[in-house]
């Protein structure tokens, strides 16, 4: 089955995006930011980091949108493909590599359209995949039933046949409850969520297609599929290896040529993060809510006029920002999956730039010279 048409046929419609957070606001918010007619949305990888450093002078091009007391003066936020913490852990780690602060409203990732899911899996029984700290992710939404993969694996004897010889990795997960092992093999999986980039691909693979295969009971007999999502659908993402490395997108197409070799139906999934329409669009209204004082009058009716959207994948940030339309303004970045010395000539950006300091310069600049 095509790919775009289960992506169409199964993602949410645009207006059940709204992932705002209501009782999340900034104490610190310049008086400036309310008056702020543009923002800024940065990936992260590639952009404002290759790994754990900071990369094109992210700390001092972030510093400039906060005024000398520390008090956010242009509403932006990170906008990310990336995840496996919760929102929260994330912005602590983003404050404490680049020396500002961070806000948890501040970071939209892959799976942050998870928590739109909950009404409807709240208490079913659903494993979560990925690196970091995928079952806690889900736990904060609220999903009440969550099991990490590497717990949900450990309680079926031999499913990972290379198991003995990979060294122990149960455990990573801060998320883990004390949960009887015969009531998780009698309960059926009703939906697999690939929060972030699995580690293991083999064992991975292995479980979800005895998961997807067999209506949930891994050993028992063929049934309807469960529901499975991807936080994202990246190819390839930049590192602070030379080359590119292959990301969830790439375990997508992994688990879904075994599948369909092994299974009489294709794989059925829904595919979340950028390049999609509605987290664009979600990531207007946090920004909304950024440049909103809790005690402003005109609190959620704030209108940007412009909307930059700093990436360094043409494919994915560019491409996203093109189809979100107005206002948004994309500016590309040398700094990550894209090394060209023009425009890239399927998906070109609005601006073309080495690195981020040099894109938060053009905005600064461009911004000021509408006011005078």
């Amino acid at each position: 089955m095509n790919h775009l048409r289960i992506l169409a046929r199964n993602s949410l419609r645009r207006r059940d995006f709204n992932l705002r957070s209501p009782s999340r606001f900034f104490s610190n918010i310049s008086p400036e930011s309310n008056r702020s007619s543009f923002g800024i949305a940065f990936d992260i990888d590639g952009v404002i980091l290759l790994g754990s450093s900071p990369v094109g002078g992210s700390p001092g091009a972030l510093r400039r949108l906060y005024d000398d007391s520390g008090a956010l003066k242009i509403p932006f936020l990170f906008l990310t493909n990336g995840g496996g913490l919760p929102e929260s852990k994330r912005a602590s780690e983003m404050s404490r590599l680049l020396g500002v602060h961070v806000s948890p409203l501040q970071v939209v990732q892959g799976h942050s359209p998870f928590r739109k899911l909950v009404n409807r899996f709240e208490n079913e029984l659903v494993v979560a995949a990925g690196k970091g700290e995928p079952a806690a992710v889900m736990s904060n939404y609220g999903f009440k039933n969550v099991v990490s993969m590497d717990e949900y694996a450990s309680y079926f004897d031999n499913i990972d046949p290379l198991a003995p010889y990979k060294k122990l990795m149960f455990g990573q997960d801060g998320h883990k409850e004390l949960r009887s092992r015969e009531n998780v093999l009698s309960q059926r999986v009703q939906a697999a969520f690939i929060v972030s980039d699995p580690v293991d691909w083999s064992r991975d693979i292995q479980v979800l297609c005895d998961i997807l295969r067999t209506g949930g009971l891994p050993g028992k007999e063929i049934g309807p599929q469960p529901h499975l999502y991807f936080a994202s659908d990246d190819l390839d993402y930049q590192t602070a290896f030379p080359t590119e490395r292959l990301g969830m997108g790439a375990f997508r197409i992994a688990l879904e040529s075994i599948f369909n070799r092994i299974h009489n139906n294709p794989l059925e999934y829904t595919s979340f993060g950028k390049p999609n329409p509605f987290v664009f669009k979600n990531a207007e209204d946090v920004l909304k809510e950024i440049a909103a004082s809790p005690h402003s009058s005109n609190q959620g009716s704030h209108h940007f006029r412009t909307l930059y959207m700093i990436g360094d994948n043409p494919k994915i940030d560019i491409r996203g920002a093109r189809q979100a339309g107005t206002p948004w303004f994309s500016i590309l970045t040398r700094t990550g999956v894209f090394k060209g010395k023009d425009n890239h000539a399927e998906f070109p950006a609005d601006l073309v730039v080495d690195t981020v300091e040099e894109a938060v310069d053009f905005i600064l600049t461009r911004e000021s010279a509408k006011q005078s």
